[in-house]
């Protein structure tokens, strides 16, 4: 297949481009900038990557790469662990609402369609909640930021099933891997100094970054598969238990509390992800018949662990 891919070159992105790499699909990537993204695939294996300068904000001649793909993974997005300034909220909510419309328009002008858009959200859809439950038919948020992004960016991604696109929509967790918001967490463990993270009570869904590239592949390959999936692992758990289970997996600690103040630090405004949390469950998933490969928690974070080193 010739798949097209937005937000190729970050943390989930450049694993997905790999997997579909070694699978042998032929793949675009939408950058800003192609120079950089030749950089990040320097591998011998990605020589044959198509590198398209384009403009997510803006409609333009990038648009008319997509005819003739036959899949789409919409993955681009301003990162939210900053903080969050009126401006800075405003590149957040229009790099995935913008963002994604004029994805969804590139999709309209082609002459040859792709036959499946799969676009990535996020679980604060769903807000926070120390005691709810949440599946893919739960209700959003309101009044929430992260939630309103989250609404907003599938609205735009859903409007090209008018189009006669199948389109699957996955809210991802936190991803456990060699980057993001749990490598920075597993430094106060390094230093002997791990513990529970704000009041350790919040939820932490979770997923595995090989099994979140699964499920996308997945999404783009199985033709039944359509509407929205929970891009989480089975067994959310505590942070209280999550901190416990990362010190027995390093052979630390894990009795000194991380203050929220210190977690905001790290993650700026998007600490609200790992210190409010909720209890994210993957029905539809499931039900599709996903296989995980890190069903469990610690086996996840061994992984990771080794992976950081």
């Amino acid at each position: 297949m010739k798949i097209a891919v937005t937000g190729a070159t970050g943390f989930v992105g450049s694993r997905l481009v790999a997997r579909l790499v070694d699978e042998g699909h032929d793949v675009k990537v939408l950058t800003r900038s192609p120079e950089k993204a030749r950089k990040v695939f320097a591998a011998p294996k990605f020589k044959a990557l198509e590198y398209v300068a384009y403009k997510p904000m803006e409609s333009g001649d990038w648009q008319a790469e997509i005819s003739g793909c036959d899949g789409v993974i919409n993955l681009a997005g301003e990162p939210i662990s900053e903080r969050w300034s009126s401006e800075r909220k405003k590149r957040i909510m229009d790099s995935r609402k913008v963002g994604t419309e004029k994805l969804v328009e590139a999709i309209a002008k082609a002459a040859s369609k792709p036959a499946v858009l799969v676009s990535s959200s996020a679980i604060g859809y769903y807000g926070t909640s120390e005691t709810a439950e949440f599946f893919e038919t739960s209700e959003p948020a309101q009044p929430d930021f992260l939630s309103q992004v989250c609404q907003a960016w599938e609205a735009e991604a859903n409007k090209a099933k008018d189009l006669g696109v199948r389109v699957a929509i996955i809210r991802t967790g936190i991803v456990l891997g060699d980057g993001g918001a749990i490598a920075k967490m597993i430094m106060p463990f390094k230093l002997y100094a791990g513990g529970p993270i704000g009041s350790g009570q919040q939820w932490f869904s979770w997923i595995h970054i090989d099994d979140l590239v699964n499920l996308m592949l997945k999404a783009l390959l199985d033709s039944s598969m359509h509407g929205v999936y929970n891009g989480t692992a089975p067994e959310p758990l505590r942070m209280n238990d999550l901190c416990k289970t990362l010190g027995e997996v390093m052979d630390r600690p894990s009795w000194l509390p991380v203050p929220d103040f210190a977690i905001e630090a790290l993650l700026g405004d998007g600490a609200v992800v790992v210190l409010k949390g909720q209890k994210v469950l993957p029905e539809r998933t499931q039900a599709a018949g996903f296989e995980y490969d890190y069903a469990e928690p610690k086996a996840a974070l061994k992984d990771v662990v080794k992976k950081i080193g």
